[in-house]
């Protein structure tokens, strides 16, 4: 592609690259410059511009731009019409957002021309929501490096895991002194996290906290065969053989990562039950501010399976916003 400055009387066809404001002439960025326009530059007293023309084995900019993105983007993804070389992508279902870092980075490695940004890995997103920009940042570029970044990726790179709507069971373990108006709220904000995936709580009982009282709930509630069970703890595990972790395993569930490096959220417990997937839920659970729950819970609402690995490579980002509700905040409490 030719690009710089270009006499007026010989730009016909040229993309105007830099807006031109002259008396009343007004003619702007990108513009495909005409014969008339040349002439009206022309009376203007315009006597060069600065453009740019394709040559051969060029593509332009907007063309460049849809083919990327038609590569690019993946399941549940719509991509708008390309204007100035962009092309924006967005979700059409709600669920999680997968980005292939890999493939993204291969794309984007190829040449400072082509560009694609996205928003985070594993980001719950909306229908609608816009998730990803490709861009072509010069007016045109050679079909054939255009051609190598596209292969260079390997397919798509970016995609939606809706939600599902799933069934489930929540456990609330008591103790005295908790208030019921506080598991009351509990279920509700559940309740609100759920609404984003049109997740029905089918099922919200109460037991001691004690292991055999918490064993026969998780027994009682697993025989409606829910998709997820959550418990609620009177108070926060703090060990493998505290109660909850026991509860389960006495009644043949399996532990599969107790604690993670996000906080709030750190007390957290994932395991499963006649293959149900079973969170012993942090206290900051309670609160509706994000924490390290809803990391796990959005995953599992979207069928993304959850490993002991993937919990424990979540701490780089994995310090949130406090939530003052908490018995010990990092900082301005007692030592």
């Amino acid at each position: 592609m030719f690009f710089g400055s270009i006499p007026v009387n010989k730009a016909e066809g040229a993309i105007l690259a830099h807006a031109v404001r002259q008396g009343e002439l007004v003619m702007k960025k990108g513009r495909i410059l005409s014969a008339m326009d040349c002439a009206a530059l022309a009376h203007a007293g315009v006597v060069s511009i600065i453009g740019a023309r394709l040559e051969d084995g060029d593509i332009g900019e907007d063309v460049a731009a849809a083919r990327a993105a038609a590569t690019l983007a993946g399941d549940h993804l719509r991509c708008e019409p390309p204007s100035t070389g962009r092309v924006n992508l967005f979700a059409e279902q709600a669920g999680i957002l997968i980005a292939d870092s890999a493939r993204i980075d291969r794309f984007n490695s190829i040449d400072e021309s082509l560009t694609f940004a996205t928003l985070s890995h594993l980001k719950p997103v909306e229908a609608g929501e816009m998730v990803g920009t490709v861009k072509v940042i010069p007016f045109a570029v050679p079909e054939s490096l255009l051609a190598h970044a596209i292969a260079e990726a390997g397919g798509a790179a970016l995609r939606v895991a809706p939600f599902k709507a799933k069934s489930v069971a929540v456990i609330s373990t008591l103790l005295p002194g908790l208030k019921p108006s506080i598991v009351t709220k509990t279920v509700s904000v559940l309740a609100k996290r759920l609404a984003k995936a049109q997740a029905q709580i089918i099922a919200d009982v109460s037991c001691d906290h004690h292991e055999a009282a918490l064993q026969r709930a998780l027994r009682d509630v697993a025989q409606l065969k829910p998709d997820l069970i959550i418990v609620f703890g009177a108070s926060a595990i703090t060990d493998r053989r505290d109660v909850i972790p026991a509860a389960l395993e006495a009644e043949g569930g399996s532990i599969t990562q107790f604690g993670m490096p996000v906080d709030p959220g750190n007390l957290l417990l994932i395991g499963s039950l006649n293959s149900i997937h079973v969170i012993g839920a942090p206290g900051c659970a309670r609160s509706p501010a994000e924490n390290g729950f809803d990391w796990v819970l959005d995953r599992l609402l979207a069928d993304i399976e959850v490993s002991a690995q993937d919990i424990r490579r979540l701490g780089v980002g994995g310090l949130l916003m406090e939530i003052v509700q908490r018995g010990h905040p990092r900082a301005g409490g007692e030592p």
